[in-house]
């Protein structure tokens, strides 16, 4: 069994109004803290590539959000709004002192309202292809638009995603999901997609998952539909902020980065040509030099 052992993790839980799951990927004791926030659908694995790759120079933590990973909803809320707390709750409880907050998709939502919120936790933002409003004129995906808009009916989009299991294996739904949120699917290896196979094996028999992942879908959505209060949140953003995003996102439009480095002219903004939703995944080499040097320039590093 493929576990984050084999890239240096070690699994814990907390108890934060429930058990939360998060891995310790370690470093230098006294290194600048990191908390990795993984996006819908995803979970600590999301970060298992990036994370080896920086322990040198940080202290590396993954949280599995409520609902996702090994953090089962168990009765809690899964929202956007929800896992704000339990991020806040984490960095306080846990980690102990601010963090640099590394998000990527809905986990970069939840940051970026995380650090407008109570800006004393976080020392600084990486935002890897972040949850984003649609610039008005540009088109979405056909098939991500479609999908969005049937989560957002009661019944319909539970009756969606048990029809998107069945009859498939727990590999051909981690292959499914690589093929839309990767350009280049083939660039995941294959250990980390067994390990999601395992993953997804392991949560089959968790009560209330679809119930959860409806929750905080719709709930994304409506945080981008209030655009205005989203927009008003970033540019209260004081700490040091790098945006990244994969030119062949399928579901946050590069546009949609565009956009948001535009109205936030402080930003550092970097595009990676031929990439899609998860850059920690195709390139993880490129994200963590690109996120290193940026930390040298901003004087978040040690050694």
């Amino acid at each position: 069994m493929t576990t984050v052992a084999h890239w240096g993790g070690t699994s814990r839980f907390a108890d934060l109004g429930g058990r939360v799951h998060w891995v310790d990927f370690g470093g230098p004791p006294e290194a600048p803290r990191v908390v990795l926030v993984h996006g819908l659908g995803g979970s600590h694995l999301n970060w298992c590539l990036l994370a080896p790759l920086l322990t040198p120079r940080l202290r590396v933590t993954a949280v599995d959000l409520a609902g996702f990973g090994l953090t089962e909803p168990a009765g809690r809320g899964t929202a956007v709004r929800d896992n704000v707390a339990l991020l806040d709750r984490f960095l306080r409880e846990v980690i102990g002192e601010p963090a640099l907050l590394v998000g990527n998709s809905m986990g970069g939502m939840i940051s970026i309202l995380q650090a407008a919120a109570r800006p004393g936790t976080a020392t600084g933002l990486v935002l890897v292809d972040p949850a984003l409003p649609l610039p008005f004129g540009a088109r979405p995906d056909p098939l991500i638009l479609s999908a969005f808009l049937l989560y957002a009916v009661p019944g319909v989009g539970e009756r969606l995603l048990a029809r998107s299991r069945t009859g498939s294996t727990a590999r051909q739904q981690v292959r499914r999901l690589l093929a839309l949120v990767c350009a280049d699917p083939s660039a995941v290896p294959e250990e980390l997609v067994s390990a999601s196979v395992e993953l997804a094996e392991r949560r089959a028999a968790v009560p209330g998952l679809d119930a959860a992942f409806l929750a905080a879908a719709r709930s994304l959505v409506l945080v981008n539909a209030r655009r205005n209060a989203y927009w008003s949140a970033m540019r209260s953003l004081r700490m040091p902020v790098l945006l990244m995003s994969g030119e062949r996102d399928r579901l946050v439009p590069v546009r949609s980065a565009r956009a948001a480095a535009a109205r936030n002219p402080g930003w550092r903004f970097e595009t990676f040509p031929g990439v899609g939703h998860v850059p920690q995944l195709e390139i993880p080499d490129v994200v963590a030099a690109r996120m290193l040097d940026w930390l040298d320039d901003i004087g978040l590093t040690t050694g």
